[in-house]
């Protein structure tokens, strides 16, 4: 049954994308957020390719049926036309919606929106895929580059590309115009995180963070030292996610594209640590809460403020540091590479592994991380 004006107005948002068919191929695509895209089935060589002819209420049903029938005319000739009239921007939002959000950490979202709508959309969003060439690519990421911001200049670079290679799997482009800029853009250097690796300076860093008079933080530095997980892993610790019956803390390392479990198994001086801190924000939903008192989890300055405050340097220890003071020990001591990798929560690289490894070598990381408190006591 042919579509109206009406039922398409009318069309519900539901949990999951579903089409209404107008015929020949058409169909209105209503999203979970509301959002209604037309869809426009046709095949090639016998297989089945899809593309977007444009947003409604933007593009009303008769614009649809006669792009359509544009399409459908094109057919007959050679390569499918009428999609170089959707601009940068209908893709990116595409793109957004069915390859980004189902598989992305909000905070991640929010800056991939902020770096489209900021950085990217005001510069090319208005033009034809068709007429976005390396050239303009180039001219937009050398703005960046000559601010010396290098790394927004890669990741602004990196987001069109991804955009180009969805709108090549959805035939409306042919080329991506950023495979044209390898070696023409400067690259960032890798950045190494400072940390304190001499056994000497680590028992005096040590002896530092036992006088430290603020009790949430002090406790929040040695359980830095203790677990040696990332900063903001660290921050938003909840009570909730410490199982003291199995002497672990489980908590979920945070990816571009997923959020893998991941366990600390907890040792002996990490636990008399945490028994301490319990008595003092175990009423709250955060191991170490906002000073503020505001519902938040401790600011990310809070580790790096009190490390400046002992008398170090960015270039001398930052909260990332324990990661690296804990992973120098650990691999001068003989430790397996397996083993500290894996407590480090660094990316398998292996997918089907991956999916597998939050428990690997256990037992032999609940020894490891026994070793370390007990090695990061001896000094005193």
């Amino acid at each position: 049954m042919p579509l109206t004006e009406l039922i398409v107005k009318q069309a519900k948002a539901e949990d999951k994308p579903y089409i209404i068919s107008d015929g020949k191929g058409l169909g209105l695509e209503v999203r979970p957020g509301g959002k209604k895209y037309w869809i426009i089935r046709y095949w090639v060589n016998k297989k089945e390719r899809r593309t977007s002819a444009g947003a409604y209420p933007g593009v009303t049903l008769r614009e649809a049926r006669e792009k359509n029938e544009e399409l459908r005319k094109s057919l007959k000739t050679g390569r499918p036309m009428g999609f170089d009239k959707e601009t940068f921007s209908t893709v990116a939002e595409e793109w957004l919606e069915k390859r980004m959000i189902p598989k992305s950490a909000e905070s991640y979202l929010r800056t991939l929106r902020l770096r489209l709508g900021r950085l990217i959309i005001p510069a090319i969003g208005h033009m034809k895929l068709s007429d976005i060439n390396s050239a303009i690519v180039l001219q937009l990421c050398r703005r960046f580059e000559a601010k010396g911001t290098l790394e927004t200049t890669s990741k602004v670079k990196q987001i069109i590309g991804q955009i180009f290679n969805y709108a090549i799997a959805t035939n409306r482009a042919d080329i991506n115009p950023t495979l044209a800029l390898r070696g023409a853009l400067q690259t960032q250097k890798t950045k190494h995180y400072a940390a304190i690796t001499d056994p000497a300076e680590i028992a005096i860093l040590m002896q530092k963070i036992d006088a430290y008079p603020f009790a949430v933080i002090r406790h929040a530095l040695k359980f830095s030292a203790l677990v040696f997980c990332r900063p903001g892993e660290i921050r938003h610790a909840e009570w909730d996610s410490i199982l003291w019956d199995k002497l672990e803390w489980r908590t979920h390392t945070k990816t571009m594209k997923d959020r893998q479990l991941h366990i600390v198994p907890l040792a002996h001086q990490t636990v008399e640590l945490l028994t301490s801190l319990k008595k003092i924000t175990g009423h709250q939903k955060w191991l170490f809460p906002s000073a503020r008192n505001d519902g938040r989890c401790m600011s990310e300055n809070g580790i790096r403020v009190a490390l400046r405050s002992m008398g170090y340097g960015n270039e001398d220890m930052t909260a990332h540091g324990f990661r690296g003071m804990a992973s120098t020990i650990l691999y001068e001591n003989n430790f397996s590479s397996d083993i500290i990798e894996r407590q480090l929560a660094h990316a398998e690289r292996n997918k089907v592994k991956a999916a597998y490894n939050h428990a690997e070598y256990l037992p032999q990381r609940r020894e490891m991380m026994q070793w370390y408190a007990d090695w990061l006591d001896s000094p005193k």
